[in-house]
């Protein structure tokens, strides 16, 4: 909200490009980003296959009308919802919701709560954090020893989940009213696992653990895994939902940022809160220059910068003050092969998109260097 009211005119994610994973509620995710200023890469990670007309569920569903169990785990909204439809297509609907009256109906979290009840049923219990490991650890303090116990699958089996509960003696009967699948169109996932490995996107946003797996399962099948790793562990910013989702970035190594409620909203406020953090912000010339994903602010003002002007800028930014050689910009350069006249064409287009003279200085057959105020000069001299 800080950076909103400080300015107004391009909004706190101004600037950055932010990768979308989701298969489902992509759009008001990738609204929820735009309005505050971000470019939105989609790239649904997997799809959603419902099983309607799955003989395992009709068959899970006939077991659980034949034979009551004591408890059900419900997992997710559009889950629940999914199989309560497909019953009713089968025609069993109503004896599926006169057994589901009678028993312990465990929800985790409130949207399931919410589907629960649209089908004129109330659960038991819930828990506040809508983890799924909160849900087990009461199942196994009530005792599970004997218990039938059915459990809705989201889209993948919880084989820790199911396993601690058969451990504990329990009788389980999974329910999978839809799977995840790899997208139809693989080309957007590897286009955006293109744009990782190259840094041109600052952050990664999932919300189911299927979809960090599946990206994941893609970039190891192009031989990328290692770099996409690397780039989520320095320099691209892998923002979780909730706890669930970044356990299979979390098997890899790489740490991940999560909202204290597992929510879209949350989601998107915290990375208004770390990707300008994360941005470098120097005093240069007179100005305040801060280096954004695909744009730099000065003085609070949006430049868009093409990206071979970013990719000098940040060559220069690191060492703020010092002078950078032109083959050593050269370098930085994507795809510029040997001539150093790429340098001085990237160099006047990165100067004409800032628009302020003086920021950027070219020391005579040396180089160029970032204008560094001089009160600044030891502050950054070590960098």
């Amino acid at each position: 909200m800080d950076d909103e009211q400080q300015h107004p005119e391009h909004g706190p994610l101004a600037g950055f490009t932010v990768g979308v994973t989701a298969a489902r509620r992509a759009e008001e995710l990738g609204a929820l980003l735009q309005r505050r200023g971000a470019v939105v890469l989609h790239a649904p990670a997997l799809r959603i296959v419902p099983l309607a007309d799955d003989g395992e569920l009709l068959a899970s569903t006939k077991e659980l009308i034949d034979q009551v169990p004591d408890v059900v785990v419900a997992t997710t909204a559009i889950g629940f919802r999914g199989w309560i439809e497909a019953a009713d297509g089968w025609g069993l609907g109503r004896p599926l919701l006169e057994r589901l009256r009678g028993v312990e109906l465990l929800a985790r979290g409130p949207k399931v709560k919410g589907a629960v009840r649209a089908a004129g049923l109330t659960e038991s219990w819930s828990p506040a954090s809508e983890s799924m490991a909160e849900v087990l650890d009461r199942l196994l303090e009530e005792g599970v020893d004997g218990r039938r116990i059915a459990v809705q699958l989201h889209g993948e089996p919880l084989p820790g989940f199911v396993e601690a509960l058969r451990a504990g003696g329990a009788e389980v009967v999974l329910v999978p009213v839809y799977r995840w699948m790899p997208p139809e169109d693989i080309g957007p996932v590897d286009r955006l696992l293109d744009a990782v490995v190259a840094r041109a996107v600052d952050a990664l946003t999932f919300t189911s653990a299927p979809a960090a797996a599946s990206l994941l399962s893609r970039a190891e099948e192009r031989g990328l895994l290692g770099e996409v790793l690397g780039a989520l562990g320095h320099d691209v910013l892998p923002a979780c939902v909730g706890p669930v989702t970044a356990l299979p970035l979390q098997a890899r190594g790489v740490d991940t940022v999560q909202p204290e409620r597992f929510r879209l909203g949350p989601l998107v406020q915290l990375l208004c809160q770390e990707l300008p953090g994360r941005a470098r912000a120097l005093p240069v010339a007179g100005h305040r220059m801060e280096i954004r994903g695909h744009a730099v602010l000065v003085d609070g003002e949006l430049k868009p910068v093409p990206p071979a002007g970013m990719s000098l800028l940040r060559a220069l930014a690191r060492r703020p003050g010092w002078v950078v050689s032109r083959a050593e910009l050269l370098r930085a350069l994507p795809g510029a092969g040997r001539d150093e006249h790429a340098v001085e064409t990237a160099m006047a287009r990165l100067r004409t998109a800032l628009g302020t003279p003086k920021l950027i200085q070219t020391v005579v057959k040396r180089g160029y260097r970032l204008a560094l105020d001089p009160a600044a000069d030891t502050k950054y001299a070590g960098d």
